[in-house]
């Protein structure tokens, strides 16, 4: 394992460990808030024994006996496996399964002892918190940075449309000038809005044609449609510049390296990855001669390209091979601008869920060595907060799925109870955290299984 390795493990420790400290405190708040204490307070999992833990000292009654209350009933700690954390809650059955303090008579400071609508909160804070923590971090780089954006006529590749817009008359490459009287500059929702509900928009075509294309009265709801099921509109087009490639996949097996802009696929042009994505996926399975540069130099490989259409590469963005702008940001637009990127990111993920039930997106499926793959090989502070950023939402979507033993199942068994007013029995509430610490342990090492596979075999 070279440095590079250990250089992204740091660095997805170091996002990892924020993301836990932030969802476990979520937890620690609503509790502390409504009076349940928190017997333990933890950063990665600690089984035997811990790197580091405390507890504050009880204070002492006229007796001398020590008084326990909500402060100083908890043990934090940090422990020597870097998988998550924890916040163990007294009277709940959680991922401990301390059935024995169950047998108790429940005590006022105790989960279990307080109304469902509190017992909800309590629930939904991690997922709240590492939301929050996502719209925090986009604010602060684009108050920081500033938003980068690009100009549609340096995007020389010009832009991609979806398939309602293709039967419109765009042509994928079209550069956008004009929607009706008022000139294009870059792509943001306002100008997406006012090209969907021109009457005309005005194309540069092929670096020379300028094109007028007729937009109907009622696309935009079309259009709308479209973006629901995954097609924008338009993007922009991104030339096969190759950032990084994956270990043991046909890129790096033969020889690729960042910086290498991929031409073609046989005798298939791919000047965009809109272009290579089908080529690949008409050549799965087999070895292609690969056409790219490299310095300025055309240069020829063969590549083997795996069942699934993929080279094993990781692509540069947009912003690091076109003409950047920047639009700043002070304090107060920033914030709105933060929680705008944070819901849009919320929302594409969902969106992409559903293909994590198909056996593509089963086998593309990866644990922490996807997750690590990345964060880039130099450090780079506006990459790792915009990765913590996107891993926070991702957190906070995979916790609140319906599954038991995730807050997700706990919210779904108190809405029950909400609803239906009857809560359902401990033996039941035990029964199905068991089955769903299995169904995570086994998707755990299905999806970490799925990395070695690709490192060792691939």
């Amino acid at each position: 394992m070279n440095a590079t390795f250990w250089f992204k493990a740091l660095e997805l420790i170091l996002a990892l460990g924020l993301l836990v400290m932030v969802h476990e405190f979520g937890h620690y708040f609503f509790s502390r808030l409504f009076g349940v204490w928190v017997e333990k307070f933890y950063l990665f999992f600690n089984p035997w024994f811990s790197l580091a833990k405390w507890k504050p000292a009880g204070k002492k009654d006229k007796d001398g006996n020590e008084v326990k209350t909500s402060w100083r009933a908890t043990t934090y700690g940090i422990g020597w496996l870097p998988l998550g954390g924890y916040c163990k809650i007294a009277g709940m059955i959680d991922e401990s399964m301390d059935t024995e303090q169950m047998k108790q008579p429940a005590q006022p400071y105790e989960f279990r002892a307080k109304p469902a609508w509190q017992r909800l909160f309590i629930m939904i804070g991690g997922v709240l918190f590492n939301f929050l923590l996502a719209i925090v971090i986009y604010s602060g780089i684009v108050y920081t940075y500033g938003e980068m954006y690009i100009n549609f006529t340096d995007a020389t590749e010009g832009m991609d449309y979806c398939d309602s817009a293709h039967k419109l008359g765009f042509v994928d490459g079209d550069i956008p000038l004009a929607a009706g009287d008022k000139e294009l500059t870059y792509l943001d929702a306002d100008v997406l809005q006012t090209m969907l509900t021109s009457e005309t928009v005005k194309v540069l075509r092929n670096h020379k044609d300028t094109v007028t294309i007729k937009i109907p009265a009622n696309y935009i709801f079309e259009a709308n449609k479209d973006a629901e099921n995954g097609q924008m509109f338009m993007q922009y087009r991104l030339p096969v510049v190759i950032s990084q490639t994956q270990p043991r996949m046909g890129a790096e097996n033969a020889g690729l390296k960042c910086g290498d802009r991929i031409l073609a696929v046989n005798n298939d042009t791919t000047p965009t990855y809109s272009e290579l994505t089908p080529t690949l996926e008409k050549y799965a399975g087999k070895v292609v001669k690969l056409h790219y540069t490299r310095d300025g130099k055309d240069m020829v490989s063969d590549v083997e390209v795996d069942e699934n259409g993929k080279l094993g590469i990781m692509l540069t963005e947009p912003t690091k091979i076109y003409k950047v702008n920047v639009k700043e940001y002070n304090v107060f637009q920033s914030i709105p601008r933060g929680a705008q990127m944070g819901w849009d990111k919320l929302v594409s993920y969902v969106k992409q869920l559903k293909f994590v039930f198909t056996k593509q997106g089963a086998q593309s499926l990866g644990g922490f060595g996807a997750i690590g793959s990345i964060f880039p090989e130099t450090w780079s502070w506006l990459d790792f907060w915009s990765i913590t950023a996107f891993l926070s939402v991702i957190l906070a979507v995979m916790n609140i799925l319906p599954i038991p033993a995730l807050d997700g199942g706990h919210v779904l068994f108190l809405l029950f109870e909400i609803i239906t007013g009857r809560q359902p029995s401990e033996k039941f509430l035990e029964r199905a955290q068991t089955i769903g610490m299995l169904l995570l342990f086994g998707l755990l090492l299905f999806a970490n299984g799925n990395d070695i596979y690709r490192y060792f075999f691939k």
